[in-house]
């Protein structure tokens, strides 16, 4: 199932390099980890427990970038699974 169009807008931006971002987006608890160059890679998806962990749904992101640049040609999110909760 692919991401919500306003999610996946929100998450072609750029962040914060090598981070953790704690947000909510349309009544779901979000958590995203940026790589290196401030882009979201990883997403869990579902409702955060008390302890922060998010029980829901994981997404990890491809990106295809241009030969010898960091300029993206292309990129899309993956559904990996089920997180415990």
């Amino acid at each position: 199932m692919p991401l919500h169009h306003e999610l996946d807008k929100k998450l072609s931006k750029l962040y914060e390099p090598s981070t953790r971002i704690d947000d909510v987006f349309k009544g779901h608890d979000i958590t995203f980890i940026t790589n290196e160059h401030g882009e979201p890679v990883t997403l869990f998806l579902g409702r955060r427990r008390p302890d922060g962990v998010i029980a829901g749904e994981r997404y990890v992101r491809t990106i295809k970038r241009q030969p010898r640049s960091l300029e993206v040609t292309a990129s899309h999110w993956d559904l990996k699974g089920k997180t415990q909760g």
